[in-house]
């Protein structure tokens, strides 16, 4: 024992050997009592802790440890020594060695464990029994055993959890609610008739799917999601691979077989005529060369940067290097195996003497890969020489050349047609050997891109996970179209439809649009109005007291058959006529409760269309919304553009961010409207309060922003008054600039977002008021300032409020966090990808699932502990199906009493009445 500071601090030192050297350990202050006793010379123990050098010695410094007492300590110690060790959760209080003896004392009683899997799925899936599975988690002789152990615990979790939504969705399927067919010539007919414009096949088909619901004596219970948007399109006369060779983009249908780039087959299960658009042409360094639109991906690869997927917009802006050479070069495509159409066998020699000047005939250009290799090599043997790294085909004619050329490409080779000056072709042919498949030295550089013109185009979805032809610009879907579609059709057959938006500026917007787009049909009973027509009324809290009591007035009486609403609607004093259909929009801001307390306000449960225009991952959407079915909205309507995203290191290069404001001088001089937006509002009662982060204020506030190291800096976040007030008197002098903020009055918010859709602001500084549902066709560029305090989803749903008209969009995301941050690495991905989707996975895998079955949201302990919805999909996939049919065939559980123990166990009554009102 030391003492220092004139005796009133106190130091243990001891000194520990295990015969081959010598290590030093050090206690400080009060932690010295414990181990002064215990710690004596002659006494044995592990001792575990960071290892760090004092005074040039190694030293531990308030280690933990654990006596070693008696002789069948030795056993222990060589046990401890060669076995897997465990790692439990510790805490200061509680070391990972001390739960490990506290589940040393519980494990046998692992042995009398009621194992919920039925024995027959637990056969057919090939997994442990669940005391194995028990005993090797906590007790593994090896890694194998760790992975068996974790495959069948998860499989518990997710079977137990998905009998629990199987049954939820098996009971809504017997409660009783009023049938709502479709009435012809009823207002839904004349509202269709008057459209300018023609629905999406994609709306199509979720309507349908919406009125099939809506027609049975039970509540609909749907999900409906706004996928992706616009891209990747492709002029109607460009060649699309499927299994019979080549053909047209024009002919591509929905059921139609094709070839993605891995060589699998996939079938189109969406077509999207994308009308006319600028068309570019790729220019290969083989001569090929490929048509597409300025949004259409590639995935390419360069030395500095390995593998990248880029728009044509972006290669564009990024060709070539310094020194002229090319940057880009693509992979060639996995050889395929086509179909001859059952033409007769190929006789790769004969066709070699032969040598065609026509082309080669369609049975031997499709045909499987062995075929097209003898085809080649026949070929080759007749009119080829060697030459360098491969041979040369001389004095082929035109058609001859292509078809020699398309040959040698679809087996991951190059081939170089060169004009001899005859009006024949020498084609320069190099052919990775057998097997090698994508040999670097087969990559084709990209060259050039040159300006085609104007084209008609088209998009195709392929159902295949590599989405290889499935749009890439996710913009939100404009949901809105097919709800209000739903809601006329209940109002046709004589209910109410009501719907319930997060903040009063999206209710509001919500309301404005629906009656423009209704028309005379809006205005039921009112002089002008159709004479089918309902009343379309809004409620919101701040409503005057004269325009509320007639809005309740007219949902009680039925006069109004379509309400628009927040809140306010939920309130007891609020009463329908006949409520038929409740539209929630953007789920993930309404509590459970309040979606029950607005249900709980029909004669019979009315019927449930829950809407987001985040897109969800098919895990979320099996699990959080497991009880919902679903329906995808995966066409962008007409008229919407690409918008491009980049990060402004404000800090590293503040020359960017006067840059920014430049962008949007540009913008609005070419005609154009610009959003800025700011996390805080700036007045006083959202300043931050001493010692703790500052976060945005009224119906903007920010989504939690990542770890805390992200949010490190010092000051508190940006303000729209602060920001709105530099920029006048500064950059954007000049401009005619507004500020839209959650405490606003009613009547002033909706006053500038009349004046800023009317054109006759150039500027709007907003909090994340404007994040869903503001829909300015005319504005172009957004600024997101502080972009790193905005969660993933939340920078991809404010970034969908550009680019939805004919001009491209720009997203500006200004930071000051550091290049290496965690925040910088979000911003990345968000710029990175506009694939909603790619985005919703990133998003969850930083904020986890939550609590699955309770009411915890994102950022408490998921109930769940060895699944995570993210990375275990196949598993859900499987426990999902697995659980539909038990419950179909058994919805009691009958035959199945431990899964019964099981699910009590899982659905407390708190959860258990979640689920009721979900």
């Amino acid at each position: 024992m030391h003492k220092f500071n004139a005796g009133r601090g106190q130091r243990l030192e001891v000194t520990l050997t295990d015969g081959s050297g010598r290590l030093q350990l050090v206690f400080f202050g009060k932690g010295i009592h414990k181990p002064h006793k215990e710690l004596l010379p002659g006494r044995r123990a592990m001792f575990a802790g960071k290892v760090s050098v004092f005074n040039r010695k190694l030293q531990l410094a308030h280690p933990e440890y654990a006596l070693l007492d008696g002789d069948t300590d030795g056993d222990a110690v060589d046990a401890f020594a060669h076995q897997l060790i465990p790692i439990y959760p510790a805490c200061q209080q509680m070391a990972s060695w001390k739960i490990t003896k506290a589940v040393d004392a519980v494990l046998p009683s692992a042995q009398d464990a009621v194992d919920p899997l039925p024995e027959a799925l637990r056969e057919g899936r090939s997994l442990v029994p669940l005391t194995e599975a028990l005993l090797k988690i906590h007790r593994p002789d090896s890694k194998a055993d760790i992975a068996g152990a974790r495959d069948r615990l998860k499989w518990d979790e997710a079977f137990v959890m998905q009998v629990a939504l199987a049954r939820r969705r098996l009971t809504d399927t017997q409660l009783p609610a009023v049938p709502r067919q479709l009435v012809k010539g009823g207002i839904l007919d004349a509202f269709d008739a008057e459209l300018p414009f023609t629905l999406t096949e994609g709306q199509q088909k979720v309507s349908r799917e919406i009125f099939d619901d809506l027609a049975t004596e039970h509540p609909m219970h749907r999900l409906l999601q706004g996928e992706v948007g616009s891209g990747k399109a492709q002029p109607l006369d460009a060649l699309v691979l499927t299994p019979g060779g080549f053909r047209p983009m024009g002919e591509m249908a929905v059921g139609t077989e094709v070839v993605v780039p891995s060589g699998e087959r996939a079938v189109v299960d969406g077509v999207f005529p994308q009308g006319e658009r600028e068309v570019w042409r790729l220019v290969l360094s083989d001569g090929s060369t490929v048509e597409c639109d300025d949004e259409h991906l590639w995935i390419v690869g360069s030395r500095e940067t390995g593998e990248r997927v880029l728009t044509t917009r972006e290669l564009r802006a990024d060709l070539l290097r310094a020194d002229g050479r090319p940057k880009w070069s693509i992979a060639p495509a996995t050889p395929v195996d086509l179909d001859d159409g059952g033409e007769r066998p190929l006789d790769p020699y004969r066709l070699g003497r032969s040598l065609p000047e026509d082309g080669l005939p369609s049975a031997y250009r499709n045909a499987p890969v062995k075929d097209r290799r003898a085809v080649l090599r026949g070929l080759l043997d007749a009119g080829g020489e060697a030459s360098g790294t491969g041979d040369v085909f001389r004095a082929a004619s035109g058609p001859l050349a292509a078809d020699l050329a398309w040959l040698v490409r679809s087996l991951g080779g190059t081939a170089h047609p060169q004009d001899t000056g005859t009006g024949m072709y020498d084609v320069h042919v190099a052919l990775p050997e057998e097997g090698a498949g994508d040999a670097p030295g087969f990559r084709r550089s990209l060259r050039a891109i040159e300006h085609v013109g104007r084209k008609p185009v088209q998009c195709i979805s392929v159902a295949h996970p590599s989405h290889a032809y499935v749009t890439d610009h996710f913009t939100v879907t404009h949901n809105t179209m097919v709800a209000l579609r739903a809601m006329l059709g209940v109002v046709d057959s004589g209910g109410q439809a009501a719907m319930l938006a997060p903040t009063e500026v999206l209710a509001q917007q919500h309301h404005r649009s629906i009656t423009e787009m209704m028309g005379e049909l809006a205005e039921g009973g009112m002089l002008g109005g159709a004479e089918q027509g309902t009343k379309v009324v809004l409620l919101t809290g701040s409503m005057g007291a004269a325009a509320r009591r007639q809005a309740l007035l007219d949902l009680v009486t039925g006069e109004a058959g379509i309400v628009v609403g927040t809140h306010a609607l939920i309130e007891d004093k609020v009463q329908f006529h006949d409520l038929g259909l409740v539209v929630v929009d953007e789920q993930h801001r309404f509590g459970v409760e309040q979606r029950d307390a607005l249900r709980g306000k029909g004669k019979q449960p009315p019927h449930l269309l829950v809407m987001t225009a985040t897109p969800i991952p098919r895990t979320v959407a099996m699990t959080v919304f497991g009880d919902l079915e679903t329906s995808v909205l995966d066409q962008l309507p007409a008229g919407r553009s690409p918008i491009a995203s980049h990060v402004v290191p404000a800090k590293d290069k503040p020359h960017f961010l006067a840059r920014t404001w430049e962008r949007v001088r540009e913008e609005v001089e070419a005609g154009h409207q610009a959003y800025v937006v700011c996390p805080r509002i700036g007045d006083e009662e959202d300043a931050p309060k001493p010692g703790k982060k500052g976060t945005s204020g009224g119906n903007g506030a920010a989504e939690a922003a990542g770890s805390p190291e992200d949010i490190a800096e010092k000051r508190p976040p940006l303000a729209v008054l602060d920001i709105a007030d530099q920029l006048t008197k500064g950059p954007l002098a000049g401009l005619r600039v507004a500020v839209l903020h959650g405490r606003m009055a009613p009547d002033d918010k909706d006053e500038v977002m009349r004046s800023f859709a009317a054109g006759e602001l150039d500027v709007l500084v907003a909090t994340t008021v404007i994040e869903v549902g503001v829909n300015v066709p005319n504005a172009t560029v957004m600024v997101i300032m502080d972009a790193d305090r905005f969660g993933v989803s939340q920078l991809h749903q404010l970034r969908g409020r550009v680019g939805r008209g004919s001009a491209p969009g720009l997203c500006l995301l200004v930071s000051e966090m550091p290049e290496a941050s965690p925040a910088r690495a979000r911003l990345a991905a968000v710029a990175g990808t506009l694939d909603g989707f790619e985005l919703s996975r990133i998003d969850l895998e930083q904020r986890r699932e939550g609590d699955v079955l309770g009411q915890a949201q994102s950022g408490v302990r998921s109930s769940l502990r060895m699944l995570t919805v993210i990375d275990d999909e196949e598993i859900i996939a499987a426990a999902r199906e697995e659980a539909t049919a038990l419950v179909g065939d058994d919805p009691e559980l009958t035959g199945y009493p431990e899964l019964r123990i099981a699910l009590s166990a899982l659905l407390d009554e708190e959860r258990e009445q979640y689920l009721d009102k979900g």
